[in-house]
């Protein structure tokens, strides 16, 4: 039986960079993973194939060329499931191939199988053709993300009725659409195929979604994805569905009725920890699967075991599991660490993208703070008309008091990318001076910080040492 200084289960965002932590402090580090090939839900049913296909839609649609040339624009008229999936799997495979490398170099042992605790220490692996591993570790880390949810009262049929992880596989483009659950994962394939100009209804029970968004975002963004073709159906609890020969049938509870070629359920996913024999450990989940950390070590109740990832629940992003893999990897081999930064950025890969950083204005509003608002159109910029952007904005928040960048919400072409000069902003506390005072590229998208800085400044109290006659020093030592 083979010992190791630390187990890891699951190989996603988080389990990766964990091992790749360990594999550097030079300890022997054993990732087991459910699936054939590493990557876990990420690479294989999440964030990489979504993102994939986005990037595809757009370019085979020619989406971002339609302002010039007419919504009638196409780059390729015919478009199929197999050209969809042509670039998937090219990018999949590549993922993947990267990762092993990785794992490699940096001497991490695999093992592909089904993993269970048979003790607080004690680990079985199954593999598919019915071989047991016995492993023993000082320290686990469990990072087996999430899986779907799929209610008794769906009648999953895995080709017109599917979940988000069986939409991918799908033989032919359906010309109409019902997404059920208007959460992230909702609103991003229901946006993409809307850009194919499939037919696409989303249906969402409560009478608002993305409710961590700033409600301005989110208004700028329903119009948008309307105008795009998304029938948007807030308030709608769903009665029944009905798996016709060639059609399906949603009932609302409202009385009224949507038919459509596929269905895709995407209203919420639940921690994939049933079937880990949590039990034999003392740890217990929560009623959707998820398991409770301490946020600063990711350390759960059972002092050698750590939780990292999906599986803790919010904010459930790829790029927040691999910095909670990383430090949860150092906390456990008692190697010192910096700590994770207060402020992280929030991407939305939807059509159009949603990124934010800090606080929304609904968040200041609540706790108080007298605030200034920034506000820039994506058209405003002139590379935004060389572009043909017709939409897109740019929003900041500013304390009135310290004059600190508080939050930056982004809708629009880039946002996921442009956010980061907002998130380094945040983080080094800096101020709407900081805007003013710099000199962005001329033209490009980027310069919306600078329009939206001098829109709040104009109306933000003189700072101190203008009223002075000053100017503060620039010391670069």
């Amino acid at each position: 039986m083979t010992h190791y200084d630390l187990i890891i289960i699951g190989s996603g965002p988080a389990g990766r960079s964990a091992a790749m932590q360990a594999g550097k402090l030079k300890r022997q580090v054993l990732v087991i993973d459910a699936r054939p090939r590493l990557g876990g839900v990420s690479v294989h049913t999440g964030t990489i194939p979504s993102k994939t296909l986005r990037e595809t839609v757009l370019n085979l649609s020619g989406w971002r060329e339609r302002s010039f040339y007419g919504r009638s624009y196409r780059v390729k008229n015919e478009i199929g499931a197999d050209d969809l999936k042509a670039r998937l799997h090219k990018t999949l495979d590549y993922e993947v191939d990267v990762l092993e490398h990785q794992f490699n170099r940096n001497h991490v042992d695999v093992l592909h199988g089904k993993a269970r605790f048979l003790s607080p220490n004690q680990v079985e692996v199954a593999t598919e053709v019915g071989e047991i591993t016995l492993v023993t570790g000082d320290k686990f880390l469990i990072a087996t993300g999430t899986r779907t949810y799929r209610p008794d009262n769906i009648p999953f049929n895995g080709s017109s009725i599917i979940d988000s992880d069986e939409f991918l596989e799908m033989s032919q483009i359906p010309r109409s659409l019902i997404v059920v659950g208007a959460g992230v994962i909702g609103v991003e394939y229901a946006t993409m195929f809307a850009a194919l100009d499939v037919r696409v209804t989303l249906i969402e029970p409560r009478e608002t979604f993305l409710d961590f968004i700033d409600s301005t975002l989110i208004q700028e963004f329903t119009h948008e994805i309307r105008e795009n073709g998304v029938d948007l159906r807030l308030g709608s609890p769903v009665s029944s569905v009905e798996d016709g020969v060639d059609y399906v049938e949603v009932s609302l509870e409202n009385g009224r009725n949507v038919r459509a070629d596929m269905l895709l359920f995407a209203a919420g996913r639940i921690g994939a920890t049933e079937k880990l024999g949590l039990e034999t450990t003392g740890l217990f989940t929560d009623h959707r699967g998820r398991l409770d950390v301490d946020r600063k070590t990711y350390q759960t109740l059972v002092k050698h075991i750590y939780a990292a990832g999906d599986v803790i629940g919010h904010p459930s992003l790829a790029s927040t599991s691999l910095q909670q893999g990383r430090v949860a990897s150092c906390h456990a081999l008692d190697t010192p660490s910096l700590l994770e930064s207060p402020w992280f950025p929030y991407g939305i890969y939807s059509v159009p993208e949603i990124s934010t950083c800090g606080m929304s204005e609904e968040d200041t509003k609540k706790r108080g703070i007298p605030y200034e608002v920034g506000v820039a159109r994506f058209r405003e910029t002139s590379r935004g008309n060389i572009m043909g952007l017709e939409h897109g904005m740019l929003k900041m928040l500013f304390s009135l008091k310290t004059r600190r960048v508080l939050g930056v919400q982004i809708v629009g072409e880039g946002a996921t990318e442009l956010i980061h000069i907002a998130q380094a902003v945040l983080n080094l506390k800096g101020t709407v001076d900081y805007f003013v005072q710099n000199t962005f590229n001329y033209p490009t998208l980027a310069e919306a910080y600078k329009i939206a800085g001098l829109d709040a400044f104009n109306r933000m109290p003189v700072p101190d040492e203008l009223k002075s006659g000053k100017t503060a020093p620039h010391d670069i030592r």
